[in-house]
């Protein structure tokens, strides 16, 4: 595993984490990224490696439960444990607010992640049938479902 620090992200973390986000093709905008940044209910964690912003994870706090509404990591650094020990601080952060559950959905053709959440105890509790567009614009492409999981912080 890569040693990583983890910590909570701020607004001082704004540029860095919409440079992050550019990495993948659907991408969160720069007024969606502070608008998380500041929301008393969510909690935007990082992982930085080497002063480096490689990974983050946003979890939001419901009335009787936690989300995790994102996560990634940068593709140079995957496959080294950022998104397992993100994991587990979106896991500590559901347990101090006192959260019930901790629910996700998740690409179903996302077996990496898939497998990353079923390691840390994660269900699958349903489906959202053609839920996601397509990642890349391809002239056939077809709607992806959704995978509904969760599990007891």
């Amino acid at each position: 595993m890569t040693e990583a620090r983890l910590r909570r992200l701020s607004l001082a973390d704004l540029e860095r984490l919409v440079e992050l986000e550019r990495c993948q093709p659907r991408h969160g905008s720069r007024s969606q990224l502070e608008a998380v940044l500041q929301d008393t209910d969510c909690c935007v964690l990082g992982a930085e490696v080497e002063a480096q912003l490689v990974g983050h994870a946003v979890v939001a706090r419901l009335p009787f439960e936690a989300e995790l509404q994102a996560m990634l990591v940068a593709p140079t650094m995957r496959r080294r444990g950022l998104a397992a020990a993100l994991l587990e601080a979106v896991i500590e952060q559901s347990r101090s607010w006192g959260s019930e559950r901790l629910l996700l959905e998740v690409r179903a053709g996302n077996e990496a992640a898939i497998q990353l959440y079923r390691r840390a105890g994660f269900s699958e509790d349903g489906r959202r049938r053609g839920y996601y567009p397509p990642l890349y614009e391809v002239a056939d492409a077809s709607r992806e479902d959704a995978i509904l999981m969760s599990r007891l912080p």
